[in-house]
């Protein structure tokens, strides 16, 4: 083979310098196939690389502190456990399906956001493995829905969000002693509970001395929540308000029960069972669950 040589020079100030360029041909190359075994063994570690990328994206909530990932939706009662039972439905049934339409709309719009049910469908789950769930999946919030009673009277009507509190009135306490009694269908809940009675208002009250690290956040989506249902869904809201809800003790994330509406009121319970009942209710805590999460992501 003959190679060639360029020679010039390139002036500069005070000095001459040479370059010299030699060009060698080209050499044929042959690229051979490699062998199956490697083939396989790259594809592999491909898959396993990509992976192992995913929990990293998972684990991202730890490099930003103020992300939403995961919220945890909780249908109440369920299975042998009815919650309160209208003329036509029963509490379970309707929530469930207010549940699921609302985490519809959270993955519609949110596809990145992480969203675990407590129960997709009709049965029992403890009340304490409810927020044991959302602890154990580091959930970023806490909602559970249920349906409201008045044994009084038929005429009351309209919603109301809690937060883990101390009770301010007597239908508070009520509204959390009937909530609470669901633990009598659990096995052995007086061991589990340490002896909790429902009934009691001294224990119910204790309970909520749990959650005060979240009680500002928690305080702040309820608000969110009870605007939108009058803004978004021109519904009668009865407020924000306080109470010792099992479900909500011990999550440790910011929690709210909602109560969306009276079955003991035959109109109210038409409208929950409707379709664009639970579409309306859906869309209204799926609105308040967005202005929450561009806030907290905001840092504000």
């Amino acid at each position: 083979m003959k190679s060639t040589r360029t020679v010039f020079t390139v002036p500069a100030p005070g000095i001459v310098t040479t370059v010299v360029l030699i060009s060698l041909p080209l050499l044929a190359l042959t690229v051979l196939p490699a062998p199956t075994s490697v083939i396989q063994d790259l594809t592999q570690d491909t898959v396993r690389r990509a992976s192992q990328q995913e929990p990293e994206s998972a684990s991202a909530p730890e490099n930003a502190p103020n992300q939403l990932r995961t919220v945890v939706l909780d249908a109440g009662h369920g299975g042998k456990d009815p919650g309160c039972i209208g003329r036509k439905t029963r509490e379970s049934r309707v929530v469930l399906k207010l549940v699921l339409e609302l985490g519809r709309k959270i993955k519609q719009h949110m596809p990145k956001m992480r969203v675990i049910y407590t129960r997709s469908s009709d049965h029992f789950v403890d009340l304490y493995e409810r927020g044991a769930i959302a602890n154990r999946n580091r959930a970023d919030l806490f909602i559970s829905i249920h349906c409201n009673a008045s044994p009084s009277s038929s005429r009351v009507y309209g919603t109301e969000t809690y937060t883990m509190g101390l009770h301010k009135t007597q239908g508070n306490l009520e509204v959390a002693r009937r909530e609470n009694a669901a633990i009598l269908q659990e096995r052995d809940y007086q061991t589990t509970y340490k002896g909790f009675n429902p009934n009691s208002p001294l224990a119910t009250i204790m309970l909520a001395n749990y959650q005060h690290a979240f009680m500002a956040s928690s305080i702040n989506f309820a608000e969110k929540i009870e605007r939108s249902f009058r803004h978004n869904a021109n519904r009668k809201s009865n407020g924000v308000k306080q109470a010792g809800f099992i479900v909500l003790w011990k999550t440790a994330m910011p929690s709210v029960l909602i109560e969306t509406g009276y079955l003991t009121n035959p109109t109210e319970e038409n409208y929950l069972m409707s379709e664009e009942g639970q579409e309306e209710i859906a869309d209204a805590i799926y609105k308040a669950f967005s202005q929450y999460k561009q806030e907290i992501e905001a840092g504000d």
